[in-house]
């Protein structure tokens, strides 16, 4: 695998929607890039987490620990981002290691 322009498009684009990232995935198959994937993963880690923490937010009623989460998000969707826009291959922090080693099998 190799770091192309392609790539780096690629890479921007995961971070894009949840349907951005599986057009990335798609984007990615042939021929494989290595910043594509690693920031496949670590999008679609956070869309995941998106969806699964705001279902669970769906239960409170306290606005607080909704924005709280919601600026958690967005910090970390943003430092992602601009790290896809760079062309780095730098982890989001807190969750971006677990985004690596749990969706290994994207590439």
């Amino acid at each position: 695998m190799e770091t192309t322009g392609q790539g780096k498009t690629t890479a921007v684009v995961a971070y894009i929607t949840i349907i951005g990232t599986i057009i990335a995935y798609f984007m990615n198959l042939e021929p494989k890039d290595r910043l594509a994937s690693f920031h496949i993963r670590q999008a679609f880690g956070l869309h995941i987490l998106l969806y699964l923490i705001g279902a669970l937010l769906g239960m409170f009623n306290e606005f607080y620990i909704i924005w709280a989460f919601y600026i958690f998000y967005f910090v970390l969707w943003g430092y992602g981002l601009i790290m896809a826009i760079k062309g780095e291959e730098r982890e989001v922090p807190i969750l971006g290691p677990l985004f690596q080693k749990w969706f290994s099998t994207i590439s």
